[in-house]
């Protein structure tokens, strides 16, 4: 059943604020599955809750809100703020240089200083700045023709002018959105979810933290290098050292920035696995705020699944949604190789469709043209639950994960899986090197887009009984002693508990 969000009336203050980007209430699964389980498993605490989104179009929300949920608000990124009156500020030439200013320091990486200036700046009431004055008036044309000439004058002014509009129209949109009151804010990635995160801190001087699930840089560095609306306009040769930059190169730059700024801004910052905590440093965390909690799930919820028989039809499932990150593709490929040795073979797409339909279509009329519509099913949203004790291996083909719970979850039910080398796939199959005993392989990680690497390994499972179930008994091991979802809500009451104590400290201390 699919539930509107309520817009409940706000206390003045929530123990937690938290703030997320793309994903919940409006999105299923993945670190939507995550937020709803940390909410219901701290019934204890009150939360509010930011989600950011990109425009005003309706949404339909996937997740009724829990009882604690005190509060909820949608922060469009993209709105239409033409119609709005334009207020020129008295001091119309000083901020224009300043604002240019600013927003050239925080491209070339100026931090969680430069980005307190900025929303000083941008907040003062004595300029009077709206969203009006930012994006839609001589100001703001000032601003991004300034902008124009220090960073890229060598390319496209139009093409920079548009990227312009959507990059910084969403951190406009951040800095002047309604702030939420709350004790702490823990924001689950970086970007603009970030940013807002770091904004509390300045304005309220409570603690901020981050819990990052993927490097949200990374799986945006993806996305730009892989958009074809974004032209490139730079001819660079075979140069080795040519400091123009083009439009790809600001929009990573400029999530770059926001990263730091948010590390920087943040008291703790969280990630699932260590080897996250490499990517985070590069990206100018400061190691001694970083810390590893990984995911937890609920093992009674898959206790009782039984195993795919031996001599059942032989299933295989990619499970999540049907977007390019996921490579779904290489999955549909990787299965027509696999048939031409298992003629009966099932393969299981389970997970919305509806997210992106272009790339939906694309893997519609792959299947259509590899001739594998007898075999290769998309169910679209389902309770995957109900589909465990029907499949035999779990596949993941993704280009960017964190911690999949979709493994947590297969290896909870006993289900070896084939997954790409990404995020923490390879700690939680082969296992931390700090597990002792060792517990053995819980299913085989392959290189990225190899659909004939996948298919070998999925092979190999499937076609050895006794291999299959001993992978999938190592990788039940391991879920239960490392992944236990109480285990895990316990240690996040700790981490809130400290935290919500240093709010309470600080505002005593601000009253005395």
């Amino acid at each position: 059943m699919r539930l509107r969000p309520q817009h409940r009336p706000k206390q003045i203050e929530a123990d937690i604020c938290l703030i997320v980007e793309g994903c919940y209430p409006y999105v299923p699964g993945g670190v939507s599955s995550w937020i709803d389980w940390l909410i219901r498993g701290n019934p204890g605490l009150t939360f509010n809750v930011v989600a950011i989104v990109a425009g005003l179009e309706p949404r339909e929300a996937r997740y009724s809100l829990p009882d604690n949920v005190i509060g909820f608000q949608d922060l469009h990124l993209h709105s239409d703020f033409r119609s709005a009156i334009w207020r020129k500020p008295d001091d119309t030439c000083v901020v224009e240089s300043v604002l240019a200013e600013k927003l050239i320091d925080l491209v070339r990486g100026g931090g969680f200083s430069t980005f307190r200036d900025l929303v000083r700046l941008v907040n003062d009431p004595e300029h009077g700045l709206s969203l009006t004055n930012l994006m839609a008036s001589p100001l703001s044309w000032n601003v991004t023709c300034q902008m124009y000439e220090r960073l890229m004058p060598h390319a496209s002014f139009l093409h920079f002018f548009w990227a312009w509009r959507a990059l910084f129209g969403g951190l406009f949109a951040v800095v002047k959105a309604p702030l939420p009151q709350a004790r702490v804010y823990h924001t689950i990635s970086t970007g603009y979810a970030g940013l807002l995160a770091a904004r509390a801190a300045i304005e309220t001087g409570r603690p901020a933290l981050i819990t990052e699930h993927g490097i949200y840089t990374n799986e945006r560095r993806i996305e730009i290098l892989m958009a074809e609306w974004i032209c490139d306009t730079v001819d660079k040769g075979i140069r080795l050292h040519d400091e123009r930059v083009d439009l790809r190169d600001i929009w990573m730059q400029i999530f770059d920035a926001h990263a730091l700024i948010c590390y920087e801004a943040c008291s703790q910052i969280i990630t699932l696995y260590e080897d996250n905590q490499r990517l985070q440093r590069a990206l100018g965390a400061p190691p001694e705020r970083l810390a590893v909690i990984a995911n937890g799930i609920d093992l009674a919820k898959f206790a009782t699944i039984p195993a795919a028989p031996g001599t059942a039809t032989p299933t295989i499932a990619l499970i999540g949604r049907v977007v390019p990150i996921k490579d779904v593709k290489s999955f549909i490929e990787a299965a027509s190789i696999l048939r031409r040795n298992v003629p009966n073979l099932r393969a299981l797409i389970l997970g919305p469709t509806d997210e992106d339909a272009g790339y939906f279509e694309e893997c519609l009329t792959l299947v259509r043209d590899l001739d594998m519509s007898e075999t290769v099913q998309f169910t679209g949203s389902v309770k995957i639950v109900d589909y465990l004790a029907e499949i035999h291996v779990v596949v993941l083909t993704s280009l960017s994960e964190a911690q999949p719970l979709v493994i947590l979850e297969a290896g909870a039910a006993g289900i070896p899986c084939v997954a790409t080398d990404v995020g923490s796939c390879r700690e939680i199959l082969e296992g931390r090197a700090s597990e002792v005993p060792r517990l053995g392989s819980g299913g085989t990680v392959t290189p990225l887009v190899d659909p004939r690497a996948t298919a070998g390994a999925i092979e190999e499972l499937l076609l050895d009984d006794g291999r299959r179930r001993s992978a999938g008994e190592a990788l039940r091991a391991r879920v239960r002693r490392y992944y236990a979802s109480e285990d895990v809500l316990a240690t996040y009451r700790e981490t809130y508990s400290h935290f919500l104590e240093t709010a309470r400290t600080g505002a005593a201390l601000a009253e005395a």
